[in-house]
């Protein structure tokens, strides 16, 4: 079944109002603080974005994968033109699309580059990547692995330090562990 535009927005609208009545000013001032107000911040915990996000999966529980991606989407913009991006919606997306990962195509990796583009911090940065983008790509075979590769190759080299960045991170999780240093001979107890 696919997710309409109604079900999508009305799920965006949960999630923000949710996150709204969820957030408090001091958090608020402190995360904007702390990002030096590239974003804006309603103040929610990160329980509370997490709770948000699975009450809202219980509420719209038809989200298909076009759904899932447009929510994430919605969540990851501005929520009234002119506005600044949210840090909790984009928790939330991060947070949606790690429940979801099995949900993803390799065609979803153009999106999670502009969300890496846009992200603005380590903090949704570096979550995107090990628990969204990591276990998206580990379970990627075959053409969709290797159309995937030959985009992480781009990354490699692109003016963007946070996709750079990402190119590294999957590089180093899949290479082989180092095998151990030293003795290497069993000990027995």
């Amino acid at each position: 079944m696919s997710s309409g535009a109604g079900p999508v927005m009305a799920a965006a609208e949960f999630i923000d109002r949710t996150l709204q009545n969820e957030g408090a000013w001091h958090r608020a001032d402190d995360v904007e603080g702390r990002l030096g107000g590239r974003l804006s911040s309603y103040g929610s915990s990160v329980g509370a974005v997490r709770g948000t996000v699975r009450d809202a999966l219980r509420k719209y529980k038809d989200l298909d994968h076009d759904g899932v991606v447009q929510l994430a989407s919605a969540l990851w913009g501005q929520p009234r033109p002119g506005s600044k991006a949210v840090f909790e919606r984009r928790l939330a997306a991060i947070v949606l699309l790690q429940t979801r990962v099995p949900l993803l195509r390799h065609s979803d990796l153009t999106r999670i580059e502009g969300f890496l583009r846009s992200a603005g911090t380590r903090e949704l940065a570096e979550p995107l990547l090990a628990d969204v983008l990591a276990p998206f790509l580990s379970r990627l075979g075959g053409r969709d692995r290797q159309r995937a590769d030959v985009v992480l190759a781009r990354w490699r080299t692109d003016a963007d330090s946070q996709l750079r960045t990402a190119a590294a991170y999957i590089h180093q999780q899949a290479a082989p562990e180092a095998p151990p240093q030293g003795d290497t001979h069993e000990r027995s107890l």
